[in-house]
């Protein structure tokens, strides 16, 4: 069974363009350096719904397990990481599932 992570990212109005991108290329880094971290896509929200409630990005990863998953969350590269995007962040949601 694996594991989706999914979240939503809402970046202070201060963050450029090339910070946020530089947030999303140093998640996907981690990919290779944390077991069961098979991939990583991301994006800027682009719909005409307008049910993002504020969100200006979104991220998928894909862990091989939750147990992955789980050994992800404190892992140290994933620490290191939320040092560089949590700063930029005005709001975040998180939601794992499993398929």
């Amino acid at each position: 069974m694996m594991t989706r992570h999914f979240g939503m990212f809402k970046f202070k109005a201060t963050v450029s363009a090339e910070e946020i991108e530089y947030c999303f290329v140093t998640m996907k880094e981690m990919i290779g350096k944390i077991p069961g971290l098979l991939g990583m896509e991301y994006g800027a929200y682009d719909s005409g719904e307008g049910l993002n409630d504020g969100f200006t990005h979104g991220f998928i990863m894909t862990f091989d397990s939750p147990e992955s998953r789980d050994a992800y969350l404190p892992h140290p590269v994933h620490e290191k990481v939320k040092t560089v995007v949590v700063p930029n962040l005005e709001r975040v949601v998180v939601f794992d599932f499993n398929v």
